[in-house]
């Protein structure tokens, strides 16, 4: 059984670059030569992992390579996963297009774990 739905431009941008900020104005990542990246590494560091920046590190005669906090990269890897599957891509995009119309069920946690049978006295 296939569902069709429609998503509007800017929901299908949401998945043309996959490392967007939904909100932000400015998603493109910061670009720096590797000279000045190596002089300003400490830095450079702490932008990437407390602003969830990408940078994009150019150097000379050898491919471009991109910094990124390990914490996005793990995100980026799990969404990638989750997506792989036609199946489960069209289900959580579904679910996204509920949500987003204001057709989802709201519940807390505890109705959750209620609901799964999640036993939280270990």
């Amino acid at each position: 059984m296939r569902v069709n739905f429609r998503l509007t431009i800017d929901e299908l941008k949401l998945y043309i670059n996959p490392v967007q900020l939904i909100g932000e104005k400015n998603t493109m990542p910061g670009e720096t030569t590797y000279t000045k990246a190596r002089a300003t590494f400490a830095a450079l560091c702490d932008e990437v992992s407390s602003g969830r920046d990408v940078v994009i590190i150019r150097r000379r005669g050898a491919e471009d390579v991109a910094l990124i906090s390990a914490s996005e990269l793990r995100s980026i890897r799990e969404t990638a996963h989750l997506l792989r599957s036609p199946r489960n891509a069209e289900r959580l995009l579904k679910a996204l297009m509920r949500a987003r119309h204001g057709r989802g069920k709201s519940r807390t946690i505890s109705q959750l774990r209620k609901e799964l049978k999640i036993d939280t006295t270990e």
